[in-house]
């Protein structure tokens, strides 16, 4: 059973959606988030990177940066001016990049059922991340920032999206990178419909967002230790998300670069490497299926191709940023952590493989490697079988924006 609950939503007036609206906070850097809010006051980066108003420099982390977004969040209030909707909606919000199409279901989802996995994780968080995101909750008392969330298509939940979407959107716009956002308000009567069939979906799955979910059920269990009238019916209790049917949702590889060859020299690296894959020249730098693996080397793409069979490996094991890890980047590379890891680089598939070749061609990394990407099916079967994936095994495009509406509390 899945809890997925309407909520009265924070909303931008629908004539200034299109200034408010935001790329996430994690997906930007203090510069980059600089050069897009510029000459936007109500910029959702102004909150989500409130550093960007105040000095160069300063360490993201201290209280006042905290306090700025706190500000910044009120002004934002009264300026656009954001407005509590009366109804208890489940909101319907859809983005066309290209010729793709992804709809999904922006509600108000349980951190118990988080807490219990109803809600599956695939992947590890990291305490400092969890802190920020706390405190930026804590601070500002909303979620400003919805969770990416995916399940297994509901041909009846589709009928209702479809139903709504027939209506005229709250608002619509076609932000400054292309992508057309579209949103509509289920309505009260919609929206319990929706929440009764979801009841009937045994499992939801973090796409996106295992930060954003870790902070939101810290801070519910923050609240109720400071609640002593805790009823477990407090809007604390429920945390933004989005979520897809899985069919719709398109992934991207997560592709990798490395500074250097680990002591290395070209002729070692490549004789070590074909002790477990076959090499050939690449007709494309792209991999055309699992377990390929397209390297750009010494100004050449070359296709990697496991010598030993996979069948015997577990769903883990099978992926292909796995495959990578365990056969050359730990045993040849010495990158046994590329969490944690100085000589790796992670550059998301939106960015293209010129990017890659762009890096190595610079000198400022030796080699790259163009992953295929990895599958909805196969981040749902780590989930199941409580694995983690290893880091940056997808990317997921397009993404949501911030500010389209926010959950307060």
């Amino acid at each position: 059973m899945a809890i997925v609950l309407g909520f009265n939503g924070l909303l931008p007036e629908p004539e200034k959606a299109h200034l408010v609206a935001a790329v996430p906070y994690d997906v930007v850097n203090s510069e980059e988030a600089a050069v897009l809010a510029k000459g936007n006051n109500l910029s959702f980066l102004r909150i989500s990177r409130p550093e960007i108003e105040m000095e160069a420099g300063i360490d993201l982390y201290r209280p006042e940066v905290y306090e700025k977004a706190k500000t910044n969040f009120k002004r934002l209030i009264e300026a656009a001016p954001l407005k509590k909707d009366k109804e208890k909606n489940i909101y319907v919000y859809s983005l066309k990049m290209g010729d793709h199409i992804q709809t999904g279901l922006a509600a108000v989802f349980s951190t118990d059922e988080y807490d219990k996995d109803i809600i599956k994780k695939h992947e590890k968080t990291r305490k400092d991340k969890e802190d920020d995101r706390t405190r930026h909750i804590v601070t500002l008392k909303s979620h400003t920032g919805p969770v990416f969330l995916t399940y297994r298509d509901r041909p009846e939940i589709d009928a209702l999206v479809a139903e709504t979407m027939s209506e005229k959107p709250y608002f619509e716009f076609t932000a400054p990178d292309g992508i057309y956002h579209s949103f509509w308000k289920a309505g009260e009567n919609r929206s319990l419909k929706i929440s009764k069939l979801f009841k009937n979906v045994e499992n939801l799955y973090i796409a996106d967002g295992h930060h954003r979910a870790a902070a939101a059920s810290r801070t519910a269990a923050e609240m109720r230790k400071n609640n002593p009238k805790h009823t477990e019916k407090e809007d604390y209790n429920y945390f933004l998300a989005v979520v897809f049917p899985a069919s719709q949702l398109k992934v991207l590889p997560y592709n990798r670069v490395v500074k250097d060859l680990n002591g290395l020299s070209k002729d070692n690296f490549l004789r070590e490497i074909r002790k477990k894959f076959e090499i050939l020249p690449a007709s494309s730098p792209s991999p055309s299926k699992p377990a390929e693996i397209c390297m750009f080397f010494d100004g050449k793409w070359q296709k990697l191709t496991p010598k030993f069979s996979l069948s015997d490996l577990g769903p883990i094991e099978q992926l292909d940023v796995s495959i990578l890890q365990d056969n050359i980047l730990a045993p040849l590379l010495g990158i046994d952590d590329p969490k944690t890891s100085k000589r790796i680089d992670f550059v998301g598939g939106i960015r293209g493989t010129k990017e890659l070749e762009k890096l190595v061609n610079t000198g400022k990394h030796v080699v790259a490697f163009s992953m295929f990407p990895t599958t909805v099916a196969q981040v749902m079967a780590v989930s199941d079988a409580g694995g983690i994936m290893p880091p940056k095994s997808t990317w997921f495009e397009p993404k949501l924006r911030d500010g389209m509406v926010c959950h307060t509390f």
